[in-house]
């Protein structure tokens, strides 16, 4: 494992944003190809029932079990990097910086047919997220420990190590753990606001429960969960965590009560204190800098204003850093690459190109330029700095290397990762055994037997060199988080600048007030999901289910229209619905449901447990 809105100007306006904007020309790489194979890694790092619609082949089924012997379902989520592991922390920090890149440059991705992929890893990683989350101050923190797991290599599918489950609660308080994972579902429920309400509410709800679990019964993660002290320990403790969750939070339900805690809580708590030159899964900081001050550029700091300017000061200084027009410098390598550690570097790379690349469409949009110590910096220049860290690390660096496996003709051939250095179990099904997969596979000095498109791993040292290695995990092993932050800047330059509206964020209607939100249809009062199980057989060794779903009109007198449902972790076939892109709606031979009427579905697969199904949409006449 590896450590707005939306603006309408004048063509005055137009010509004086222009002006802001960078002048070069994108392209010098294949940024949509980048982008699209990005999420080919993430379905290579699931864990649990793989859905039908995989696209990584050479991965199957695994960690099935997990969660079971706690009385708890915790299949499916992420493996961090590497290994076999699921470690909370990174895994929100994930799902987190995927939705904010989606948030941002949603219409980038829709453009370049990724929008529907960056969703669905956002939503396996959330889907995880809300069933480690099963009472309000309970979330387990982990599955599986790094200790049994590194004394091992075997690919998911044969793993025999340790799969017990760690939580935290009041009595073994994580405030880092419970925030960041807050976080994560409340920028989530901004991503499906529209395709799916209901899933978005119940993101939120979580989010809320998480966020008072945080910060009531405070204290460090992993003081609670200790076997994750080798592998993510919580250096920077949990304030930044607190912040970073209200950020979120207010973000995605503009309710006052988080503005006020970003504005009463920012001294205290190093908000606005803290200068930093990283940003990653343990330290937040620099991320909720960057989005107060675009909550002041907005205009909504209102008498938290002097306090919110602190914030922005910050990330302000950040920014600087990063240029190498600060007080306090990031230090870059002789090609020109940011260097902060040797374990995963690349880890900070991303995450700081990121940051640059929003701040420098949040100051376009505002019409503002940077404040550094060595005088005024155009937004460009955060762009150009971004482009700079992104084209190195696809190619444009002295070794003349990739860093992204599969893109380009150089890249790492002999990746720190179990999955892709054993043969797939779909082509040779035979045991691997712990120790003996270190004989086997770890050992050999061939190139990987499956391709981890996608995949950044650690990158390059102080000076530039790298080891294709496989036991070279510091430089070799890939991580989650080193992609979720790069989606969003590599679906920015894919985008370009043939449209000014590219430019600016992404504007996702805010929610109404709370008075209105009760006017709202609620799907739990006007309709009824019945599931059952009606048959089973075994084909071939494997059993298949026959489930049975009916839906109810439970209004009294109006008809139901306009259904959309979601379904996810299906396994099989479904028919009764029409499939209408992510969503089901209404069969051909029926568009509507009177008042206490009810259709059926049925579907087949291969769980023994229903299908998830909500209601996204509808309307009642």
């Amino acid at each position: 494992m590896a450590k707005c809105y939306v603006m309408l100007c004048s063509m005055t306006h137009l010509f004086l944003i222009m002006g802001l904007l960078p002048s070069f020309a994108f392209g010098n790489h294949n940024y949509g190809e980048a982008l699209s194979k990005s999420f080919l890694f993430y379905e290579a790092q699931r864990s649990g029932y793989l859905p039908h619609d995989q696209r990584v082949q050479w991965r199957g089924n695994s960690g099935l079990m997990d969660g079971k012997a706690s009385g708890v379902d915790l299949v499916g989520g992420y493996y961090d990097a590497g290994d076999n592991v699921k470690f909370g922390l990174p895994m929100a920090f994930t799902v987190t910086m995927m939705s904010w890149s989606i948030i941002e440059y949603g219409r980038q991705m829709g453009e370049s047919g990724e929008l529907s992929n960056a969703m669905d890893a956002v939503k396996w990683g959330a889907d995880y997220l809300l069933k480690a989350h099963p009472e309000p101050d309970v979330l387990y923190g982990e599955v599986g420990d790094g200790n049994t797991d590194h004394y091992c290599w075997q690919r998911p599918e044969d793993m025999t190590t340790s799969r017990a489950a760690y939580r935290i609660d009041p009595s073994r308080p994580g405030s880092d753990l419970a925030g960041e994972t807050a976080a994560a579902m409340a920028a989530a429920s901004i991503v499906f606001r529209k395709s799916n309400p209901a899933y978005a509410k119940e993101l939120l709800t979580h989010a809320y429960q998480l966020f008072e679990f945080a910060d009531k019964y405070r204290g460090k993660y992993d003081s609670s969960i200790t076997v994750a002290q080798k592998y993510y320990r919580s250096v920077s403790g949990y304030a930044d965590e607190l912040l970073w969750a209200a950020a979120w939070l207010y973000k995605a339900s503009n309710k006052q009560y988080y503005l006020n805690y970003l504005g009463e809580n920012g001294d205290a708590l190093g908000g606005t204190g803290w200068s930093m030159t990283e940003f990653g899964w343990d330290v937040k900081y620099a991320g909720v800098q960057t989005l107060a001050a675009k909550f002041l550029m907005q205009g909504n700091a209102g008498t938290h204003a002097p306090v919110f300017e602190k914030y922005q000061e910050k990330a302000e200084n950040f920014m600087c850093a990063c240029l190498g027009k600060g007080n306090q410098n990031i230090h870059k390598s002789p090609g020109g690459l940011i260097f902060r550690q040797r374990w995963n570097n690349m880890q900070f790379v991303t995450s700081a190109s990121f940051l640059a690349t929003v701040y420098s469409d949040y100051l376009a949009s505002a019409r503002k330029t940077l404040k550094c110590s060595s005088g005024s910096v155009l937004p460009s220049e955060l762009l150009l700095f971004a482009k700079s860290q992104v084209d190195y690390l696809l190619g444009d660096n002295p070794r003349a290397t990739s860093y992204m496996v599969g893109y380009g003709n150089n890249y790492p051939r002999q990746v720190h990762h179990r999955g892709s250095s054993i043969v797939s179990v779909k082509v040779d099904p035979t045991f691997v055994s712990c120790r003996g997969g270190y004989a086997t596979w770890f050992s050999r000095k061939a190139n990987d037997p499956n391709l981890l498109t996608g995949a950044i791993v650690g990158g390059p040292d102080a000076y530039d060199n790298f080891a294709d290695q496989r036991d070279n995990y510091e430089q070799t092993e890939p991580a989650t988080y080193n992609n979720a932050p790069l989606i969003g800047v590599l679906a920015r330059l894919h985008g370009g600048q043939n449209e000014y509206s590219q430019l600016l964020p992404v504007a996702i209607p805010q929610p109404k007030p709370d008075a209105e939100q009760k006017l709202t249809p609620d799907p739990a009062f006007d309709i009824a999901i019945e599931q059952r199980e009606t048959s089973s057989w075994v084909h071939k060794g494997k059993t298949y289910y026959r489930y049975s779903a009916i839906v109810t009109n439970k209004s009294a007198a109006k008809t139901l229209k306009n259904l959309k449902l979601s379904v996810s972790q299906l396994y099989g076939s479904l028919w009764g619905l029409t499939k209408y892109g992510d969503s089901y709606v209404f069969p051909a031979w029926c568009n509507s449901l009177l008042a206490g009427k009810n259709l059926e579905f049925v579907y087949i697969h291969s769980v023994n447990s229903p299908a998830v199904v909500s209601v996204s949409s509808y309307t009642l006449v």
